[in-house]
């Protein structure tokens, strides 16, 4: 899994850096390298950690 994604849990915020218009999604689970995110543009999408590093997004 690409570095980032290693400290990525449920209910945290993520962008997909291919796909910006798909909004800010939120980590639904992370199994074996398997990341279900469910973004507000796109719905939910499992997405492969070991090819994509999502970006967490840390709102105050």
């Amino acid at each position: 899994m690409k570095p980032m994604n290693s400290i990525l849990e449920p209910g945290m915020l993520v962008r997909h850096p291919g796909a910006p218009d798909w909004g800010v999604g939120q980590v639904q689970s992370v199994i074996e390298g398997r990341i279900t995110v469910n973004f507000p543009e796109a719905g939910k999408v499992v997405i492969d950690g070991r090819r994509i590093e999502l970006m967490p997004v840390y709102e105050s």
